[in-house]
């Protein structure tokens, strides 16, 4: 028999959470699979081994919201991942393994007390260096790679609250550059009750349209200004890692972003300047982009660019942007800048144009190359005379890499424009199957990341999607004719993906291997003789070695069965999902099952349906898996394409959304597994606004649970997922999106769930509770389940026990307990 979940009574010891059965406690506590980071020179893997759930102590640290970032004041440490979606994990272990069999021993490192996170090696594979977070605040610390040896470096207490830059290895690989907490910074700003004075914002008329999502935690007066002032201030410095000194660079200031120049001799520093916007997050706010020397002097300030608070949805701030160093260079800065506005509804030949300036900044800056669409990113190939810019079509989800000589040699003081541009790749970023891959970057002895480069090829590394699910794969490219070769696919009956090159070995790489059954591990893979092989096959015999050897957290699991499903959609959409049973299920026997899906946006029909993922991962359950455990069969991750030209795909959002569901529907239950009269489906953020439009619009389901979603998009009036127009637009679409406004339908039980410290300006607390309100009002069944302290995603585990505990309740009641 399944088992029953359980109610723990109000004790102290759990505050009042519940717990489910001791069959899902055992497996929600587990600790997760280790991971794996290659040094950049591939002689050591750093498994690593994250905290699966922080208890809700560490959740619930105070901290304070300001202009866009959450900072827990007592050490100045970011409280929440980037985007708020999750609160940061804490490394529980650390252990370096060598590469090669043979070539070293095992070492466990010991860490030191506090929360450890931000694992960073230097280039040349010496060090490793972390963060290491106690009461006082956020210290630096290394560990020796050949001895594991630990110690804290530097006196002072490094400043995160920015998220960027706060640590990096400067080219030397013996120093580091730091961002740290000023010196006597004295005490925060007070304000006695009453005195913060008002908030007060003016526009002036001028029209454009924001994104809903830069709305997020903004500051609201002067005393948050103040606040914010005083929290986001750093001291740059240099921290010599084998004496402890500390080098101060300038003075204090509200630094953004930094990053050290290859030639070890120029920093490019980003600080941002008032006035502070209270529409918007700190990093529209204005800032100057200048060049210091080593000491910290200012010899070239490249721009001052303004309040950026009315970027078009999807769009670009106008001005220089998207600085950096070219990394084959010395000391050369280059950025792009828009010539449509930064709008896509522009229409214009060019829409952006790149840069160049270099040391000593004396001359203007060159233009390099002008781009028809926009700019996503330089690749530096690692020889100095390639470049690979990619650019992307929001317009038409289309996106090309092309390969640019780099004209002028890398020593000259002025760069010249890079010649004609070669179209390496060109497809829609929805592509899977003809996905090309990634260049595989390396990062050199001075810690730059370039593309790597062996004897003229570079190599690309991808997720090989297929029909039959992802079959990771590694290529080996021609830049000058062009041809590509498969040094590696992954084997149909696992899923193994390209790690690391090793230096000093022009014939071997490194591979993370799973299966259903086999815990994840790293294979040295040495490449022999050319062989005969099919279409798409490694055409190269291959010499494989385990290296690491993890142990399986969760044996009880691996019972569970799970098999790619694929289907069609009534207008022939291919679409797909994973479908799981139990452990110990018995064939031919019919089951309660709970579909899990996220709607995804797609310009085409041949790419929406196209499989992604893979049913020979190692299984770790989670959230929403957990019911595995409970007897339920689960169609996971079933797709939910919604097709359509980008600018009006949402007219059909309804409609596309319950034919993507009777499909999975009734394919679910022509495998002979699913009982047709006992299906619940959930989902989490979009997926929870897809769960309660189809209880409200459709009988498939019995009943639903929304963890954490959006139910009136009026609320989020600029734009949300793929859609840009605003409400005033398109107002019959945001209705029509918004189950909200049909809460008189939604008849069928819905649980809703949701964090009450959720980040994510389009999915606030209030959403749940207010959809809550009009079910109850309108005579509907629902359950409204606030999760202290919790963000986007749930971090604590005593909120995790309480999502089991609350959906196996919810669904043992309605779906696999109810009445036909």
């Amino acid at each position: 028999a399944a088992p029953v979940a359980t109610v723990a009574s109000g004790t102290p010891e759990n505050f009042g959470y519940n717990l489910p059965s001791p069959e899902i406690l055992d497996v929600l506590r587990a600790p997760f699979p280790a991971q794996a980071l290659v040094s950049p020179r591939g002689s050591r893997i750093l498994l690593h081994r994250w905290e699966r759930y922080p208890a809700i102590s560490q959740v619930a640290e105070p901290f304070l919201r300001l202009a866009g970032v959450r900072v827990e004041p007592k050490t100045r440490r970011k409280h929440d991942t980037d985007r708020g979606y999750g609160v940061t994990q804490c490394a529980n272990q650390f252990k370096l393994v060598p590469a090669a069999e043979g070539t070293g021993p095992e070492i466990s490192i010991a860490l030191p007390a506090g929360c450890v996170e931000s694992p960073l090696w230097s280039a040349d594979d010496r060090y490793l260096a972390f963060r290491t977070t106690t009461d006082a605040g956020v210290e630096q610390w290394v560990a020796e790679a050949a001895t594991g040896k630990t110690r804290r470096v530097g006196s002072g207490f490094l400043n995160p609250m920015l998220g960027t830059s706060t640590v990096q290895w400067l080219p030397d690989q013996s120093s580091l550059l730091v961002k740290l907490v000023p010196e006597n910074p004295g005490r925060p700003p007070e304000a006695p009750p009453g005195s913060e004075g008002p908030g007060i914002q003016e526009t002036d008329g001028k029209t454009g349209e924001s994104s809903t999502y830069e709305a997020r935690d903004t500051l609201t007066n002067a005393h948050d200004e103040a606040l914010f002032a005083y929290y986001a201030t750093s001291q740059l410095a240099r921290v010599d890692v084998a004496t402890g000194k500390q080098t101060n660079l300038g003075r204090p200031d509200l630094h953004l972003q930094v990053d050290a120049a290859p030639d070890g001799k120029h920093l490019l520093v980003q600080t941002m300047r008032a006035p502070f916007s209270h529409a918007t997050t700190f990093d529209r706010f204005p800032r100057e982009v200048a060049v210091w020397d080593e000491a910290g002097n200012l010899l070239k300030t490249l721009a001052k660019l303004p309040l950026a608070d009315r970027v078009p949805v999807h769009g670009v701030p106008t001005g220089p942007r998207s600085f950096a160093w070219q990394e084959t260079a010395p000391a050369t800065v280059v950025w792009a800048e828009a010539l449509d506005g930064g709008d896509w509804k522009a229409t214009v030949p060019a829409r952006d144009r790149l840069f160049a300036q270099a040391a000593p900044f004396t001359e203007a800056p060159t233009p390099l190359v002008t781009l028809p669409q926009r700019f996503s990113g330089f690749r530096w190939v690692e020889d100095g005379k390639t470049v690979l810019i990619r650019e992307y079509d929001e317009n038409r989800h289309w996106t090309r890499t092309l390969a640019y000589p780099v004209v002028s040699a890398i020593s000259s003081a002025t760069p010249a424009p890079l010649g004609a541009g070669k179209v390496l790749f060109d497809h829609s970023w929805d592509e899977h199957y003809a996905h090309p891959g990634t260049p595989v970057m390396r990062v050199r002895a001075d810690g730059t990341t370039v593309v790597a480069l062996r004897n003229g090829s570079i190599f690309l590394a991808g997720d090989g999607s297929s029909p039959a699910g992802d079959r990771p794969f590694l290529d080996r490219l021609t830049l000058a004719t062009g041809r590509r070769e498969r040094v590696f696919r992954s084997a149909a009956d696992a899923y193994e993906r390209f790690l690391g090159l090793p230096d000093g070995n022009e014939t071997a790489f490194l591979t993370w291997h799973q299966s259903k059954s086999a815990v994840p591990n790293a294979f040295f893979q040495t490449v022999g003789a050319r062989q005969t092989a099919t279409a798409g096959e490694g055409e190269f015999a291959l010499e494989r070695k385990e290296v690491t050897h993890n142990s399986d957290p969760t044996p009880q699991i691996r019972g569970i069965q799970k098999q790619l499903i694929k289907y069609k959609r009534k207008d022939g959409v291919d679409l797909s999902f994973t479908l799981y049973t139990p452990p110990n299920y018995t064939p031919g026997t019919k089951l309660p099952a709970i579909l899990y899906a996220y709607p995804n946006d797609f310009a085409a029909k041949e790419t929406a349906g196209q499989v992604t993922g893979s049913e020979q991962m190692f299984s770790s359950l989670s959230r929403h898996q957990l019911l595995l455990l409970a007897g339920y069969a689960l169609i996971e991750d079933a797709q939910f394409p919604i097709v359509g030209d980008p600018k009006t795909a949402y007219d059909t959002y309804l409609e596309q959304l319950i034919d993507n569901a009777t499909a999975a529907v009734d394919k679910a239950v022509a495998t002979g597994v699913v009982d047709r009269n006992r299906i619940g489906v959930t989902g989490h953020s979009h997926g929870a606004l897809m769960t309660v439009n189809l209880l409200a619009h459709s009988t498939l389901f019995q009943a639903g649970v929304a963890t954490s979603g959006a139910y009136n998009k009026t609320l989020t009036p600029f734009g949300f997922q793929s859609e840009r127009r605003s409400v005033w637009a398109a107002p019959a679409v945001y209705t029509q999106v918004s189950p909200f406004f049909v809460a008189d339908r939604i008849k069928r039980p819905v649980l809703l769930m949701h964090g009450t410290d959720d980040a994510n300006p389009g999915t606030t607390p209030l959403q749940s509770q207010k959809l809550f309100e009009a079910i109850r009002g309108n005579g509907g069944t629902t359950r409204l389940v606030l999760l202290p302290h919790e963000p986007h995603w749930y971090a604590s585990l005593e909120s995790n026990e309480q999502l089991a505990y609350e959906m196996v309740r919810w669904f043992d009641r309605y779906v696999k307990n109810a009445t036909p």
